[in-house]
């Protein structure tokens, strides 16, 4: 679904990304995992728009993107869920949902109510009083009104208790099993790899390994590295 070859991203003179390819097929979960500063999200924002690549390729569904904006790139059904939540705090649950349909105009509250049964509970409150978690949901559930093909998720643990990592990542893989293509970039890289098809490891802005997940988790060079063995 998702191909990305020889991305470069930079910030003035500091290349963040160097050389950087990968791809992503229908149906799985494929993580990029490394250190803070590896470069996951600038690359997350480069395919979808929010940044520029000063050299490379991205497609999506066979089309070019790397020069679309993001709005464009949403509306192909290539969506993000950003790091942070950046949920609109001001704005209730059900209106920060219904900006989220803003492109397709779709009405199925009910999917994502009955995915997030608590998003239900909370729909008439404002966004910013809701705990951690219940933003997280609310940020995957925003994106899912957008009904795109292939969701970018970025740091979707960050901030949160081990419980609700926990159930953050069993939402992930229930929106996968439903059919949901993912990008996750993720710093817990025991959980994502726990739950991915494929990962690439990032290094200061290169991809420095990168295999089904399952042999990543058992590579002594990761362990050492990412899951504190």
């Amino acid at each position: 679904m998702l191909t990305v070859r020889d991305l470069h991203v930079s910030y003035g003179a500091i290349a963040a990304v160097k050389g950087v390819s990968f791809q992503v097929n229908e149906g799985e979960i494929v993580s990029l995992i490394g250190a803070n500063g590896a470069g996951k999200t600038t690359i997350m924002h480069t395919v979808s728009g929010l940044l520029k690549a000063s050299e490379g390729k991205a497609e999506f569904l066979g089309q070019s993107i790397e020069t679309l904006p993001p709005h464009q790139i949403t509306a192909l059904g290539l969506v993000q869920v950003p790091e942070g939540r950046r949920v609109f705090a001001k704005m209730t649950v059900h209106e920060n949902l219904s900006l989220g349909a803003y492109l397709t105009r779709s009405t199925d509250y009910q999917r994502i109510y009955d995915l997030f049964p608590r998003l239900y509970e909370r729909r008439k409150q404002a966004a910013g009083t809701l705990s951690g978690g219940e933003q997280q949901m609310l940020a995957i559930g925003r994106a899912l009104m957008s009904n795109p093909k292939m969701l970018l998720m970025d740091e979707p643990s960050m901030g949160l208790s081990p419980i609700l990592v926990k159930e953050i990542f069993r939402i992930i893989q229930d929106c996968n099993q439903a059919g949901m293509t993912i990008l996750l970039v993720e710093q817990n890289a025991n959980m994502a790899l726990s739950i991915s098809d494929r990962a690439y490891v990032l290094e200061t802005g290169k991809i420095v390994l990168d295999g089904p997940a399952k042999e990543l988790l058992g590579n002594e060079n990761v362990k050492k590295a990412y899951l504190g063995a």
